[in-house]
């Protein structure tokens, strides 16, 4: 099964090598028909501390790193 790859905002970076990241999802309300934005944080592994908050980046599913986190960063170069 392929790893799903997600696209969001760093919002923190005060643990090591953690960041936390706010991605957000716009859909259609089933009745209303108004786009509604919904977004959910996920923290994700970042090997070398090199993402400050407000950078925009991508992360991608892997096993556990710890309790709560289950996302590695995607560095640009590295997306094998």
């Amino acid at each position: 099964m392929p790893k799903r790859i997600l696209s969001g905002v760093v919002t923190g970076d005060q643990n090591a090598q953690t960041v936390t990241v706010s991605v957000e999802r716009r859909f259609t309300h089933p009745v209303m028909k108004k786009t509604v934005r919904r977004s959910k944080k996920y923290r994700a592994h970042d090997a070398e501390n090199q993402f400050k908050v407000g950078d925009t980046v991508r992360i991608r599913e892997c096993a556990p790193y710890s309790k709560n986190k289950r996302w590695e960063v995607l560095v640009d170069g590295a997306d094998a």
